[in-house]
């Protein structure tokens, strides 16, 4: 730094900034509660309203009605002027999402397994699709695969290819003659079926060849292993053909061999639509633009690749809605383009540890998908290809997945949302008899907030304070603000007070709380209010009433938390957050229809005594914030919003960039580092009317020799903030003609 400077020249300076962190830039909130889908219990971010309806989901049907929850509602309030919010679904304990299992081309027999016995010339694989049982013959390099898709003849009572006991000497040979129409009628493959000699049952001859004894084609030749003294011995392999000897079937078309598992990331019941049977054009009867389906769309069995498609669980084969595509994936853990790899199998969960919350992260890749992650794969192919990139096992090729969607035309199943007694908009029963329907808006109750019941652990309150126990951890979540629209302070003390709590042990975190139910007296506001002191929270009063964007022609009436945080967010954006979240400038609720009641300069003054802010109506104005008070009873600096959020801000930017210096040699200059950190900041906060003074002081009047010996750095903040004017007094004086005006 130059010293002097007293003749004209360029002078440069070196600040040492490579350490700020960059979060501070943009931290965002935490909102808690109940949607439509999306992972339970798993903070989340979203940056966006459209992202967060692609996670989370918007508009539930109750009943006739279609709703939507009130952390929708909030999220897209606040998403209107911030790009980071971090969401977590309150569920019931032990939702699960919904999986769906992706089967390979391997056949194995329900009953008594169907026998083959190989021959120099052929080989026989049995295979399984949606559409019915497939047969793979394969001679040399000569390969023919037959579909049944539908009834060819013969058994009316089956819709697929099966195999057929012979039945013994009085056997006529009809159930070969039923697998041969059903054969020619799904393929272009001229099958007959011919007599084999006295005793040795039925044959079925492909490659066109005609009846008879001779060696012209592959053959099945069916036999009576049951009853051999009567029906005679099976001919020997290559006595009068060469072939398969087949025995011991039954009427089964068996189960196929599952060679990965797909799960998805959002959990519940709304994610399962694996219909057995779909409608016309393969439309899912349970699917909706709120869960997703599979399809393999294609498969190199030379190379081991398929191609996989994530689609919109509401489309169809004419309309395909794709979301994401995976090409080129393969079941070879050793391959860099493995499907775990590729699509992710990364997944969290919470853990206990003595009363403490934390998330666990299994797996071992994180997720490339934003909707399912691979859950399992049943028999991985090791090594597919061989040094010379040819396949190294042959019959490794039959356990690639089928081209299609699987049995269950590529939909979820197994999805649960929990608890027993609940179902997907979170209705509960309880010890109660039936399912209560949900109340929303201005129906939520104590026992009933749009389907939980806060004051019971197993109905939400455990669900709720499991989320803000995460939320307590600032290492790992770094929020400035927690809603938790539906929970009312009045009525769900003890999630309102952990709210509270969380925040004021984190220090570097604010909360709204909603004081009273839709309804409800202003005195019954400000009687909650009173019960509080923290000055790490604030209450709004009366409720107001919005558009629902997502339910065309409908209004809602919703509490203050739902907008507020929408209020914090534009504040922070087109000021500070040290500006007060108020007034008419930046306090204005433009998406307000109107309050629950215009309040009078009077109810004001009663709300303002007891720390409620009030929403006020002005003619001409519209609803607006006329309040910043946090409910701190004691007067101070810190019962204002936006003294409070200054600290927040202030705070968490120091926090971060000390973090830095954590390690470091404890001299004079991890000293003078500090201070050319904090310094420029906190000029630019009183720059931007944050501060009216301030002073930091790191040097060795607070760093002496026996603090340094302990291993601490020691710094001392001493800020003045800067107030807002809240009252203006007028002081309007009549004068007499000719007085003169005071200097």
């Amino acid at each position: 730094m130059a010293e002097k400077i007293i003749s004209p020249g360029v002078f440069t300076n070196e600040i040492d900034q490579s350490f700020l962190p960059a979060a501070v830039a943009d931290i965002g909130a935490a909102i808690i509660g109940p949607t439509l889908k999306g992972p339970a219990g798993i903070p989340t971010v979203v940056t966006s309203f459209s992202d967060f309806q692609a996670k989370f989901g918007d508009v539930v049907k109750s009943g006739s009605t279609s709703v939507q929850f009130l952390t929708s509602h909030a999220a897209e309030e606040y998403l209107k002027n911030s790009n980071t919010l971090t969401v977590v679904r309150i569920m019931a304990d032990g939702a699960t999402g919904a999986v769906a299992p992706a089967s390979a081309d391997i056949l194995t027999a329900a009953s008594t397994t169907v026998t083959g016995v190989a021959t120099a010339t052929g080989s026989m694989t049995l295979l399984v699709s949606g559409s019915g049982e497939r047969y793979k013959i394969t001679q040399g390099s000569d390969v023919f695969t037959f579909i049944a898709s539908a009834d060819g003849g013969g058994d009316a009572s089956d819709d697929s290819i099966r195999f057929f006991e012979a039945g013994g000497p009085a056997n006529t040979g009809s159930q070969v003659a039923n697998l041969v129409s059903e054969i020619n009628a799904v393929s272009s493959l001229n099958i007959v079926a011919s007599q084999k000699p006295a005793g040795s049952g039925r044959e079925i001859v492909f490659s066109g060849s005609s009846a008879g004894t001779g060696n012209n084609g592959i053959t099945f030749v069916t036999s009576s292993q049951n009853t051999p003294s009567t029906f005679g011995t099976a001919p020997a392999v290559g006595s009068d053909t060469d072939g398969f000897i087949v025995g011991g079937g039954t009427d089964s078309a068996g189960t196929s061999t599952t060679c990965f598992t797909l799960e998805t990331l959002a959990d519940g019941t709304i994610m399962n639509n694996a219909d057995a049977t779909s409608t016309t054009n393969h439309i899912l009867v349970s699917g909706s633009k709120h869960n997703v389906r599979f399809e393999v769309l294609s498969k190199n069995d030379s190379k081991g690749t398929f191609n996989l498609a994530i689609r919109a669980g509401n489309d169809n084969i004419k309309r395909k809605q794709t979301l994401e595509t995976f090409n080129n994936v393969s079941l070879d853990p050793n391959s860099t383009n493995f499907v775990t790899k590729v699509i992710g199998d990364y997944k969290q969960t919470v853990q206990d540890d003595d009363g403490q919350k934390y998330l666990k992260l299994e797996g071992s890749y994180p997720n490339a998908s934003r909707f399912v992650r691979v859950k399992s794969v049943g028999t991985p192919l090791i090594d597919y290809l061989d040094e010379n990139g040819n396949v190294r096992v042959a019959a490794n090729s039959s356990s690639l997945p089928q081209v299609g969607s699987g049995s269950s035309n590529g939909g979820f199943t197994g999805g649960t949302d929990g608890q027993s007694g609940f179902d997907a908009l979170g209705n509960h029963n309880g010890d109660k008899t039936g399912v209560e329907p949900a109340n929303f808006y201005e129906n939520i109750s104590k026992n009933n907030t749009q389907g939980f019941d806060p004051t019971t652990d197993a109905e939400g309150k455990t669900a709720y304070e499991n989320a803000l126990n995460l939320l307590a951890n600032q290492d790992e979540f770094d929020v400035n603000l927690i809603l938790m629209p539906g929970i009312i302070a009045a009525e769900h003390t003890a999630v309102a007070s952990k709210a509270i709590d969380v925040c004021e042990d984190r220090g570097d975190c604010f909360t709204i709380l909603d004081p009273v139910v839709y309804g409800s007296t202003l005195t019954a506001a400000t009687t909650q209010a009173k019960s509080k002191d923290s000055n790490f929270a604030a209450m709004y009063w009366p409720w107001v009433k919005v558009p629902d964007s997502q339910v065309a022609g409908t209004q809602r009436w919703v509490p203050p938390s739902v907008v507020l945080g929408g209020i914090y967010a534009f504040n922070d954006r087109v000021a500070h957050p040290w500006f007060a979240p108020a007034g008419l400038n930046r306090g204005g609720i433009t998406t307000a229809i109107q309050a629950e009641r215009k309040l009078t300069q009077g109810n004001r003054d009663d709300l303002y005594d007891a720390n409620v802010n009030p929403i006020a109506t002005f003619p001409g104005q519209g609803v607006t914030v006329f309040g910043q008070k946090t409910l701190q009873k004691k007067a101070s600096a810190l019962d204002r919003i936006n003294v409070r959020r200054l600290l927040i801000r202030v705070k968490k930017f120091v926090a971060s960039s000390s973090r830095f210096l954590v390690f470091e040699q404890n001299t004079a200059a991890t000293r003078r580092r500090f201070l050319g950190i904090v310094n420029p900041f906190l000029e630019q906060v009183q720059a931007q009317s944050g501060l009216s003074a301030f002073r930091v002081v790191m040097d060795e009047t607070n760093n002496t020799p026996d603090t340094i010996d302990r291993n601490q750095l020691v710094g001392q903040l001493f800020l003045q903030p800067t107030r807002t004017a809240e009252f203006i007094v007028l002081d309007f004086t009549i004068q007499p003609t000719g007085a003169s005006f005071p200097e």
